[in-house]
């Protein structure tokens, strides 16, 4: 197990959320901050699980998803470093409402409850940056389940694989590469399609030289074709 060097103060300042904290208030938040670890593929917690923490990835990858009664996996969010997940638990101390799990060796600020209301009461800026944070995070479900009613499933996929540039995508000889090792399996969970169907259209998309499928990471050759595919019966 790879352990980093971690500075509490020093990621807590640097966050968005926090980073207007007076010196005297993150040094008394980081000292109840905890880090904890979590290996690859491990459940950090589950729908149904009390809510009395946020976290925030210092390393690693999140997979955020909810599973259907008859096993299917629906994914909502890829997460990076830096992202927060555990919010809404945070605010209103009920129940978590999807699981997380860690895609890779993960690394994670554990923000309990407790400690950071009376923070929040105390800091209105940060109340409305959270709260600017869960609109977003509500912008992108909404976007999530128009794809899902109204588009094809060729530009349900394009969609899905344009929106990992910002946060995973990376230059590559060919095209841009998306960071983040995804099976099959996973794309048809952030899709809402079956493995099969995102498996036929992949290999349709590498016949065209669009993208290619290796190993789990995928190269897009051809953004601008995706981008017209993508926008396709929107």
């Amino acid at each position: 197990m790879v352990r980093i060097a971690f500075d509490k103060e020093r990621v807590l300042a640097s966050h968005f959320l926090l980073q207007h904290l007076k010196p005297e208030e993150l040094k008394r938040f980081a000292a109840t901050a905890t880090l904890a670890n979590h290996q690859a593929q491990s459940v950090i917690f589950q729908k149904g699980d009390p809510g009395s923490s946020m976290m925030a990835v210092i390393r690693g990858r999140v997979k955020i998803c909810a599973r259907s009664v008859d096993g299917k996996e629906l994914v909502i969010n890829i997460l990076r470093k830096d992202d927060l997940f555990g919010e809404i638990a945070l605010l209103d101390g009920e129940p978590r409402t999807a699981d997380a799990v860690a895609l890779e060796e993960t690394d994670l600020l554990v923000l309990e409850r407790s400690k950071f209301i009376p923070i929040l009461m105390d800091n209105p800026d940060i109340a409305l940056r959270l709260l600017s944070f869960m609109c977003q995070r509500l912008r992108i479900t909404n976007e999530h389940l128009e794809d899902a009613l109204f588009l094809e499933a060729p530009a349900r996929l394009a969609r899905c694989l344009l929106r990992l540039v910002p946060s995973h995508g990376k230059p590559a000889q060919s095209g841009v590469l998306l960071d983040v090792k995804l099976s099959q399996q996973q794309l048809a969970g952030l899709v809402g399609l079956s493995r099969e169907r995102v498996n036929k259209q992949l290999k349709e998309w590498e016949r065209d030289g669009l993208l290619s499928f290796e190993k789990g990471f995928v190269t897009l050759h051809d953004q601008h074709e995706l981008e017209q595919l993508a926008s396709a019966g929107a």
